[in-house]
């Protein structure tokens, strides 16, 4: 009697153990979700701020106008890893508009472009921490699917790891700068 006991005790254990590890599955899965989301506003964010500047600039340009367009069409429903190639679209276009702003001073001294450019930095800075927040979380997750015990429950659950956003290969090249 005292040794079914002991197996009642041992069962249950294991029942809190399996139940505590998916539960912090599906807490760590639902922040990437979290984090992810965060890195879709700040892309809307971003979006929004740069065709407002393709406005400003519109007269200028029309050639990166229609870059733009082009990445606008490619923006819904895709994965991270698509999402990371689009935001490394959307970095050229912002630089060739900036470049385009150094080559007109009477637009680069036009109130409305001067804010807009702040936003975009303000946005930028949005962007990079909800970057890192997604990283840390989908970290975080990768860890526990691939870790003993939790690997275990992860992998009958069907739990997959989820990718990084990382940075183009421009971006992580040193900036050279002429004076």
């Amino acid at each position: 009697m005292e040794m079914i006991w002991i197996v009642i005790g041992i069962v249950v254990i294991v029942g809190f153990m399996i139940i505590n590890i998916y539960n912090q599955l599906v807490k760590y899965k639902i922040k990437v979700e979290e984090g992810a989301s965060g890195i879709d506003v700040a892309l809307v964010k971003r979006y929004d701020t740069i065709t407002n500047l393709v406005e400003c600039v519109k007269g200028y340009a029309k050639h990166e106008t229609e870059t733009l367009e082009k990445v606008i069409e490619l923006r819904n429903s895709m994965s991270m890893k698509e999402k990371s190639n689009l935001e490394n679209q959307y970095s050229e276009t912002q630089t060739k508009l900036f470049a385009i702003a150094e080559a007109y001073p009477d637009l680069k001294a036009s109130t409305n472009f001067e804010q807009l450019q702040k936003s975009i930095f303000d946005v930028e800075e949005h962007l990079q921490a909800a970057r890192r927040l997604y990283n840390s979380n989908v970290s975080i997750f990768n860890q526990k699917v691939e870790m003993f015990p939790s690997n275990l429950i992860a992998s009958i659950m069907k739990f997959s790891k989820f990718d990084f956003f990382e940075a183009n290969e421009n971006e992580k090249q040193n900036v050279n700068i002429q004076i």
